[in-house]
């Protein structure tokens, strides 16, 4: 194979990653997928430490913008969230990168943060209620990425319509004096949906919550 480079070696990781979980990452198990040895990786990654965060950057690279004082905060921040969300479902194992690496260590994690900081400071929010936005986005994109059970599970076509008919015949058989509103829509509440309405509806709602807030501000 030619060259080796870090790129290759980080998108490799993330495949691994994505299809068994961070825990299979590892730089004996890279080496041997690469068809290199070990000591060639560590060129590039001296442990898996800096592995991950090497996956946590090239990660969020994905989703980074770059801050235009041009533009409505809003905007940005609805973009920053909606791409937040896609890489996070594209990459199952994102997640769990996130976790565990130092987020120090991160510059592109570090620049994200930052943009964010700064688009909720444009809002005219203050230091600590901006801190904690950028949390909220954070673990209110994961949920959204995670999804239902139905938007995660890979299994075959036969075996989830079956999970669907038999969870719909539940909601149905409930007592519908006591639940008369779950038993009305067990048909919506058990279909499994569209996927990017179901991150679009999600991000509004996240990002309705903080466009009332600095609509009040303003106020």
């Amino acid at each position: 194979m030619g060259k080796l480079t870090r790129e290759a070696v980080v998108e490799r990781a993330l495949e691994i990653g994505d299809a068994e979980g961070l825990q299979a990452v590892t730089i004996r198990r890279l080496a041997q997928e690469l068809g290199v040895t070990p000591m060639a990786l560590y060129w590039h990654f001296k442990n898996k430490e800096q592995l991950v965060v090497g996956m946590a950057d090239h990660l969020i690279e994905d989703f980074e913008i770059t801050p235009d004082g041009s533009r409505p905060w809003q905007e940005q921040l609805r973009e920053l969230v909606g791409r937040l969300v896609r890489m996070l479902r594209r990459h199952p194992c994102a997640e769990a990168v996130l976790e565990e690496v130092d987020k120090m260590e991160v510059p592109a994690f570090l620049r994200v943060w930052d943009t964010a900081l700064g688009l909720a400071l444009r809002a005219r929010f203050g230091a600590r209620e901006s801190c904690l936005i950028t949390r909220y986005i954070l673990q209110g994109a994961i949920a959204l990425a995670g999804g239902s059970v139905e938007h995660r599970r890979c299994v075959p076509d036969e075996e989830r319509a079956e999970h669907v008919r038999l969870k719909r015949v539940r909601f149905q058989s409930l007592p519908p004096d006591t639940y008369p509103n779950i038993v009305r829509m067990a048909v919506p509440l058990t279909e499994r949906g569209d996927a990017e309405l179901y991150d679009t509806f999600g991000v509004d709602l996240l990002l309705a919550g903080i466009e009332s807030m600095a609509a009040r501000l303003d106020g």
